[in-house]
């Protein structure tokens, strides 16, 4: 399948951290990395945000809000990115989603999502 699975998430206490994983095994390795990879989030009644984006060159960007606290990453070998999120904070709760605009098809690919909730 090319649809990424996602895992990881959960509920953790304020200041806490969670790394989320999402795995891409149907996707061929050229392509993977070739591709810019994204987070997303959505809470309840929230508009959509753009968390964190990581590049085919390496470089990535941050939304404000967790510049500084998250870090997206990937592993190549096991065609995984990851979103680790440190200092965890009530606002960060929401449903988390990774994407990426698939290099060479030119469709998007969505994870299915998962729920992260932070208690204060």
């Amino acid at each position: 399948q090319v649809t990424p699975v996602q895992s990881g998430g959960g509920s953790v206490q304020s200041g806490g951290s969670l790394r989320l994983s999402c795995r891409a095994s149907g996707i061929i390795t050229s392509v993977f990395n070739g591709s810019p990879w994204r987070w997303y989030r959505q809470d309840t009644g929230k508009q959509r945000e753009l968390v964190a984006q990581l590049n085919p060159g390496g470089t990535t960007t941050y939304a404000d809000s967790v510049k500084g606290r998250f870090t997206i990453s990937k592993d190549s070998s096991r065609k995984t990115v990851y979103l680790q999120m440190n200092s965890l904070e009530p606002e960060d709760t929401a449903v988390y989603y990774c994407n990426v605009n698939r290099v060479g098809t030119g469709d998007e690919l969505w994870g299915q999502g998962t729920q992260v909730t932070v208690s204060g």
